[in-house]
């Protein structure tokens, strides 16, 4: 099945075909090209900015048409090359990767590729922090406005939608509130209007949920997360179909955003192993969820996998499996409560990101700037979670001495 969409621009075919069964097998081959260098398993860092031309006349070849190649070490090497063809084959045959240097880079560059001043973009409500600021800052500096919709939106989007809107941003689920959106609806709707769709799928990533198989016509992954999967390189990848390709790459170009060769080098090692590491990292966080769950100082766990969750309807319809990050909530008994709890937890970190092999705890209220309020209590206290690859004993003994010092502590 095809779905042919224009967006102001050439002429686009995207493939709905399903991935391979064998995508186990595509994670550990892809991008990789053993023949192109002596029979070497990883293909190596190149680390460089000249590249030298014999004649002018391949100079002038290059500089005609400059990516997909070494032309300039901003433009892209073979390391970054590999990595991108990599993480695009998990999505399907014929698409195309563009790596950035973060998550929040290859969510800008989209946005700063596709919008222009007038112009008016939806994002949900419950998106990654960064970007969220990146659209009420910057984008509002260079006269793009953003209406922020409900998460929980199907059809009703249409009510947030006014005559300019360009571009539609999800994320789902949500980083931190995990409502899980309807992605087929809300890309039906904006086909029909002509108008993009983008999604942050770092949660899911590839092999729990494709976006262009629900209609989004390009895909975000902040390979920094479950890509690299060793908390060590900060990496983004933008993930699209061959007519986006040149526009997308075109604006990364321009706003000097050249990935380094040795984060990309760790992305394609993450890569290898990613099929393995996403089974563990779900199974530990089901465990934790369904202990919380039934803990009587939890108020209520945000994780899309359990029934009681608000979205479980959706996830179980697209999603094939979830990922190591989910969050709880718990009534609020002050600072020092709090810091009692997370301050001696001995195998969940405090620090920020998730996808590496650590586990990970985050207090926050971020979602308290939200437009539209998310599904709990709002004083009560938000807790996110990552399961790492530790024994999961051991995080549920944590988890279990740190709401001991929450109760305790007045």
């Amino acid at each position: 099945m095809y779905v042919v969409t224009t967006y102001g621009r050439e002429t686009c075919v995207a493939s709905k075909k399903k991935l391979p069964s064998h995508w186990h097998s595509i994670a550990v081959r892809g991008g990789r090209r053993p023949h192109l260098y002596q029979g070497l398993v990883n293909p190596p860092i190149y680390h460089g900015s000249t590249v030298l031309f014999e004649s002018l006349a391949l100079l002038e070849e290059a500089r005609r048409n400059p990516f997909g190649r070494t032309f300039y070490g901003r433009m892209g090497t073979p390391t970054i090359f590999a990595l991108e063809e990599g993480v695009a084959c998990l999505y399907g045959e014929d698409k195309k990767g563009v790596a950035t240097c973060s998550g929040l880079s290859a969510i800008a560059c989209v946005l700063l590729a596709y919008v222009r001043a007038g112009d008016t973009i939806l994002v949900a409500d419950n998106v990654y922090e960064p970007t969220r600021r990146f659209c009420k800052t910057y984008l509002t500096q260079f006269g793009v406005k953003t209406i922020f919709y409900p998460p929980t939106a199907g059809d009703d989007i249409v009510a947030s939608m006014d005559d300019h809107v360009r571009l539609i941003f999800m994320e789902s689920p949500g980083s931190l509130t995990f409502e899980v959106q309807d992605v087929p609806t809300i890309t039906s709707i904006a086909r029909a209007r002509n108008i993009m769709t983008v999604i942050d799928n770092t949660w899911a990533g590839a092999l729990y949920f494709n976006p262009f198989e629900h209609g989004v016509d390009i895909t975000i992954e902040a390979a920094t997360k479950y890509i690299t999967g060793h908390a060590d390189a900060m990496l983004g990848v933008v993930i699209c179909n061959p007519c986006d390709f040149k526009r997308i790459k075109s604006a990364v170009v321009a706003f000097g955003n050249a990935p380094g060769p040795d984060a990309c080098y760790f992305g394609q090692r993450g890569l290898r192993s990613l099929a393995v590491r996403m089974p563990q990292h779900e199974e530990n966080a089901l465990t934790l969820a369904s202990w919380l769950k039934a803990h009587p100082d939890v108020r209520l766990v945000l994780h899309p996998a359990l029934d009681s969750c608000p979205g479980h309807a959706l996830w179980q319809r697209d999603f094939s499996g979830s990922s190591g990050l989910f969050a709880f909530t718990l009534e609020d008994r002050g600072k020092k409560a709090l810091a009692s709890m997370v301050d001696g937890m001995t195998f969940f970190g405090l620090g920020y990101s998730w996808g590496g092999y650590e586990s990970l705890i985050m207090p926050s209220d971020a979602h308290k700037e939200r437009r539209f309020p998310p599904a709990f209590v709002g004083q009560d206290v938000l807790i996110r979670l990552h399961a790492g690859l530790e024994s999961v004993d051991d995080l549920l003994a944590d988890l279990e001495r740190g709401l001991q010092r929450y109760r305790a502590t007045s």
